[in-house]
């Protein structure tokens, strides 16, 4: 089979089928009502749901709704060896998805389209499986991202679900595994690592980009977090 990205849309009608190939539907706009192994509920954006090769599913969606669905022989080793059938993606390849309709939708590139393939399965033997995500926490998740750079306090965080911050610090870390600080210092130190690696801000700007005002806050929670200073680490 050929390994192939495109955009989808479906019909409202039922429709039951299975395939030789896997398959990832991941929603651009919309939800898809699908049943497969023991999941039967919504796919929205931000998720992706898995059908493996042979496994017969049966799906609907809204005409307007779009899809990008991918077509694979083989499925990364942390997909094809989880449980989740859907789960939660993250901010990289959210991004990704919209470059991918983008270039799909307006131009035909063979060679540029089996590199996009290439790039779509690194993100996705990346992802950290986090099963679907209550639709709070997952507000709450997007506020982190966009906000990442400010003074993040639980209460604020609380807020943005509709939650007391007892029940949000509480259901957060049954939804992603971690507490909200743990949570909220990896994505600071992940994107930190990304700009010392990528750009030549220095380091008093890479701290506040991450939300550390001071740079020997910024300096201290890095070097706590992997081993070695900011300036060390960049040389």
């Amino acid at each position: 089979m050929k390994n192939l990205l495109s955009i989808r849309s479906y019909s409202t009608k039922p429709t039951r089928h299975s395939h030789h190939f896997n398959q990832l539907v991941l929603p651009l706009r919309g939800v898809i009502n699908i049943c497969v192994g023991n999941f039967n509920g919504k796919v929205a954006p931000s998720e992706c749901v898995v059908v493996k090769a042979n496994e017969e599913h049966l799906f609907t969606a809204d005409t307007e709704a779009r899809f990008v669905v991918v077509d694979m022989e083989h499925l990364p080793l942390n997909i094809s060896s989880s449980q989740y059938i859907v789960f939660a993606i993250n901010s990289s390849l959210r991004s990704y998805l919209t470059f991918i309709e983008n270039q799909l939708e307006n131009k035909v590139n063979a060679q540029l389209e089996q590199a996009m393939f290439e790039i779509f399965s690194l993100l996705l033997a990346e992802q950290p499986l986090l099963p679907k995500v209550d639709n709070r926490i997952g507000t709450a998740i997007s506020f982190i991202e966009q906000n990442i750079a400010s003074q993040l306090q639980i209460k604020r965080l609380a807020e943005s679900a509709f939650l007391s911050e007892t029940q949000f610090k509480k259901l957060f870390k049954q939804q992603t595994g971690m507490t909200v600080m743990k949570y909220l210092t990896k994505l600071r130190m992940e994107k930190a690592q990304a700009l010392l690696t990528h750009t030549d801000y220095p380091l008093p700007i890479i701290g506040e980009k991450v939300g550390y005002k001071e740079p020997s806050a910024f300096s201290r929670k890095f070097s706590q977090y992997f081993g070695l200073s900011p300036t060390k680490f960049k040389k």
